[in-house]
């Protein structure tokens, strides 16, 4: 009997502020009891530091994924790419990824994957999955936006990208929301791009003011 072949979302944290968004989107994959790989970029490493004073080593990563996230990973099928290793699976068109996030998506990284510049893993990956014609979400957190920017991202849309900016809704939670519902929000619209199930925020149901 031939076992089902695992088939990662591949999960890439490029520079850009918003790894809560990351945290997010990672939870509710795991949550969702689905495999994930990750790769997260040099410039990322610096940017969680930052924000969370977390680091991230490779030697050490699934730990520091840990202490991220704020979880026991327990069984939870990871796999960790180092973002400098261009020979790794999801380098190859012929690794079974499901597809891709990008998140937070820099500017740097949406010129790189929409030019196919390939600098590191991550770009690679991306390019990779858009190639293969499957789900690749870029969540660009920038603002405000200058017009070279704009034009990558409309490549990566041409290119059978989703293009999800972290601009959070408000009727989900109401303007009194908290900065978690909102990054959950995003995260939410992460995975219903790929269709994954979650409980990530209240849905839109036709009746105002159901958020008060």
């Amino acid at each position: 009997m031939t076992s089902e072949p695992r088939r990662p979302w591949v999960v890439g944290v490029s520079g850009a502020s918003g790894t809560p968004y990351a945290a997010a989107v990672l939870a509710g994959l795991l949550d969702a009891g689905v495999p994930v790989d990750l790769v997260v970029s040099r410039a990322a490493r610096l940017t969680l530091l930052d924000e969370t004073g977390q680091p991230f080593r490779d030697g050490h990563w699934r730990d520091d994924l840990a202490g991220w996230l704020g979880r026991d990973l327990g069984e939870a099928d990871l796999r960790y790419w180092p973002a400098g290793d261009l020979a790794a699976g999801p380098s190859s068109g012929s690794y079974q990824a499901r597809g891709m996030v990008v998140v937070p998506a820099s500017t740097a990284a949406c010129a790189g994957i929409a030019i196919g510049l390939s600098k590191d893993l991550l770009q690679r990956a991306a390019e990779v999955n858009l190639k293969e014609r499957r789900p690749v979400v870029v969540v660009p957190r920038e603002t405000p936006v200058t017009r070279s920017h704009l034009l990558h991202l409309v490549e990566l849309l041409d290119a059978g990208a989703v293009v999800l900016p972290a601009s959070p809704g408000f009727y989900g939670a109401g303007a009194q929301a908290s900065a978690q519902q909102l990054i959950d929000f995003v995260a939410g619209k992460v995975l219903d791009a790929l269709a994954v199930p979650h409980t990530l925020y209240r849905r839109w149901a036709g009746a105002l003011g159901e958020a008060r």
